[in-house]
């Protein structure tokens, strides 16, 4: 069974992606100072998905370009929505298995960086992503206002048949 936190997890990269429906290329690489473009946050949240379920978690990097360019502090870019996109699919298919198979005892278990700097739970990392995610979609729908666009979604969507509340099982 599926652990909750993932579940939330999925539930939130797909009100990400729906946030993003419609949009074309041209409109993701759209930059409004100091924001970055559309694109650059989905860049932006498939490194942190790299970083956190793919090389913390599994010791894979399967997109090392994504720790130059998208990584806290990388300078701003206007990259093809396109390429994103299969990014963020290629990086969250890798985390998948790794995902599905999470228990309470995996998310209460630690990841210290190599150097010893920090040191955190990989709870507390699916949390900060989750949070992240919620994060950028509210400004992915700011930007989209400031594109012109209308009817964009105003509340989260099917989270009761979705994402209900599950106690941990």
């Amino acid at each position: 069974m599926i652990h909750p936190l993932v579940r939330q997890l999925h539930f939130t990269r797909s009100e990400f992606i729906r946030g993003l429906e419609g949009v074309t290329d041209e409109e993701a690489r759209r930059r409004f100072a100091p924001m970055n473009c559309l694109s650059w946050n989905l860049g932006h949240l498939t490194w942190q998905e790299q970083r956190y379920c793919v090389t913390f978690a599994q010791g894979l990097t399967p997109r090392p370009d994504l720790n130059e360019q998208f990584a806290y502090g990388a300078p701003a870019s206007t990259p093809v929505l396109a390429d994103m996109r299969a990014a963020w699919e290629e990086v969250t298919e890798a985390a998948g298995a790794w995902l599905e198979a999470l228990t309470t005892a995996d998310l209460l278990r630690n990841y210290t960086t190599p150097n010893g700097s920090w040191s955190t739970s990989f709870g507390n990392l699916l949390q900060r992503l989750i949070y992240h995610y919620w994060y950028h979609t509210g400004e992915n729908l700011a930007i989209r206002q400031l594109l012109g666009h209308t009817g964009l979604p105003e509340f989260v969507g099917n989270i009761d048949g979705e994402a209900s509340y599950s106690p941990d099982g």
